[in-house]
């Protein structure tokens, strides 16, 4: 059983100022399989005091200094590859082949990404007499989420690093492990002392406290739209920047074309993706009204090809995180039920023979309309609304007629009709036939967040925008 008891601070592993501990569920038994030190406001004062301290030398470094720190932290990544991977599927119940395939891949991507970018990112731009610098923020407070937690990690580590920020991590209680490795690697990777810290513990106490913490200039916040807004609430009175990637409910157009049943089958196993515990998840497929039969019958038996059970064996889809979790996608399915759906396959319960563990079965509802609950909330679980339209410009109206705007997809033969679509679906990133790249802008419209992670625009997110007037004689301007 692990047991992760001490709190990274100023290069050290330290004790927590009180003896509180959090025991750690495995999702798959159900069994306590490690426990965390709590941490209290004063863990988190002294976490960003050290990073205050830091600030001042690290944001002075050069280019090349970074550039190299990132290669270390890389390097010791990748030395711990297998040791992540174990932990994630323990933490959060990933299969072992979805997290040695994508969820420890993407950090290790993340950190490569930020080294790249950063060789020619332009830090300074001469506008006449005036010199426009782009110089590091200050101290960044981490909060991050359960679900892909090595990627949420990484992808806003990767980039304060390059700009030259200084941090405080506060992974996920609920699957804090793979975190509190990151740490380990960061400091086997000799980064400078306080310019990256680890405190563990819960939302209500280290959340808020780094949240209100007068010397932290900005938070960046994954997580539920509810959170989301606390946090906000909590940043408000410091005047300091909040990043939020939150909420999602993203549609998926499919076209009426003859890769239909294509499109279908790939919408279900994206949307089945991690058990469903994304937050850009395809989780509203809308399909012509006419072809509603066969896409239920298309999308029933994609579903019932997908695989449930032991992350650690051959199963595509491990548990959900937590019972907190099942338990609100058992009432969602129950609603979805209730309001008048078809349950095409799947439903409440677990998957036959799985009697232990926090398992769903893979759902699929049909005939959904947009005002049901299925339609509107965000499950988070392997639960897929087929939705139906009459025209194009009725798929796209209801497509953007939600409260959030993160994601978006469309998927047919046609392109050039897909691309029309995709500039009219307002999200943050859309995806045209499972199109991904991870230097594209990641955020959201609306209730889905403020901000971009990803790339060369992470980079902004970490960045102050400073305008030196005069800086070139009159002649040279001239």
């Amino acid at each position: 059983m692990r047991e992760y008891l001490k709190f990274y601070i100023d290069g050290q592993w330290v004790e927590p100022t009180e003896k509180k501990t959090l025991d750690v569920i495995n999702p798959a038994t159900e069994q306590v399989c490690g426990k965390i030190a709590l941490g209290t406001s004063a863990d988190v004062d002294k976490a960003v005091k050290a990073a205050r301290k830091a600030f001042a030398s690290w944001s002075q470094t050069s280019r090349e200094e970074r550039i190299e720190v990132l290669g270390r932290i890389l390097a010791e990544y990748q030395k711990r590859f297998g040791d992540l991977a174990t932990a994630v599927t323990e933490e959060m119940g990933a299969p072992a082949s979805l997290a040695q395939r994508a969820q420890v891949p993407a950090g290790m991507g993340h950190i490569a990404t930020a080294a790249q970018i950063l060789k020619d990112f332009k830090f300074e731009e001469d506008r006449g007499q005036t010199l426009i610098v782009k110089e590091p923020i200050g101290v960044c407070a981490f909060i991050t989420p359960w679900n892909w937690p090595l990627n949420q990690i990484a992808c806003k580590v990767a980039p304060a690093i390059a700009t030259g920020c200084t941090m405080v991590l506060k992974p996920s209680e609920v699957a804090p492990f793979s975190g509190h490795i990151f740490a380990e690697i960061m400091h086997a990777a000799g980064v400078p002392a306080g310019v990256f810290n680890l405190v563990h513990g819960d939302g209500p106490t280290v959340g808020v406290a780094l949240s209100v913490h007068p010397e932290v200039d900005m938070v960046s916040f994954t997580g539920s739209t509810r959170a989301g807004i606390e946090v906000a609430k909590n940043a408000a009175a410091g005047v300091k920047r909040v990043h939020q990637e939150l909420g999602g409910k993203s549609p998926n157009i499919i076209l009426d074309d003859d890769v239909f049943a294509k499109s279908i089958a790939r919408g279900v196993q994206h949307m089945m993706t991690n058990s469903g515990q994304s937050c850009n998840a395809p989780t509203r497929m809308l399909v012509p009204h006419k072809r509603m039969e066969e896409a239920m019958a298309v999308a029933k038996e994609a579903a019932e090809q997908v695989t449930v059970g032991d992350p650690n064996g051959n199963s595509m889809l491990g548990p959900v995180v937590s019972e907190v979790q099942w338990n609100k996608i058992q009432t969602l399915i129950k609603k979805g039920v209730e309001e008048g759906a078809t349950l095409v396959t799947g439903g409440p319960g677990r998957p036959e023979g799985l009697d232990k563990g926090y398992f769903v079965k893979p759902t699929v509802f049909g005939n959904v309309n947009n005002d049901m609950t299925i339609a509107r909330e965000e499950i988070f679980g392997p639960v897929l609304s087929i939705l139906g339209y009459s025209s194009l410009d009725e798929a796209i109206a209801i497509g953007n007629d939600t409260e959030y705007g993160l994601a978006g997809y469309v998927n047919g033969a046609d392109l050039e009709e897909a691309r029309k679509i995709a500039r009219r679906i307002r999200a943050g990133q859309v995806s045209i036939n499972g199109g991904s790249d991870m230097t594209a802008p990641f955020g959201g419209y609306k209730k889905s967040g403020n901000g971009r992670e990803w790339g060369d625009f992470a980079f902004h997110e970490f960045l102050e925008t400073k305008a030196i007037l005069g800086y070139a004689p009159k002649q040279a301007a001239e």
